[in-house]
């Protein structure tokens, strides 16, 4: 089905990346989390990065956005349900900068996900921009 809607888990790859996360022991999902976004974040700026990367660093930064306190909630049926159940993670308190830093990689110059949306981008901004608030107030504090 491929890409369903604006919205940070609307594709194939998130709600897979998100399905191995619900998945995965508790004790394992502070790593999947960190480990999709360094992938991001730390990717060559003059590399392309592939829509695959860019879609996982975006899920795991809404997941990240969604257990701050005000974080805006995942109201996706793709979203990790321990979510909902008041579960978290745990929050180091590196992460919010990291997740930005991977937002930005994946809305930056030699992005398959910028180049996919051409001139539907501004509405995918806007449906993260209260994850990314969220991400830019931990980050600030």
């Amino acid at each position: 089905m491929g890409t369903w809607d604006f919205g940070p888990l609307d594709n194939d790859t998130a709600a897979d990346w998100c399905g191995d996360l619900r998945e995965a022991p508790a004790a394992r999902r502070l790593e999947l989390i960190r480990t999709a976004l360094t992938a991001a974040a730390d990717h060559d700026a003059a590399a392309y990065l592939d829509d695959t990367i860019g879609d996982r660093a975006v899920a795991a930064a809404a997941v990240l956005a969604a257990q701050l306190p005000g974080g805006p909630p995942l109201d996706s049926a793709y979203g990790p349900a321990f979510l909902t159940d008041g579960v978290s993670t745990g929050l180091p308190a590196d992460l919010p900068a990291l997740a930005i830093r991977a937002l930005d990689r994946v809305d930056g110059d030699n992005s398959e996900i910028r180049e996919n949306w051409e001139d539907g981008y501004p509405k995918v901004l806007e449906r993260r921009s209260p994850f990314r608030t969220a991400l830019e107030r931990a980050a600030a504090s």
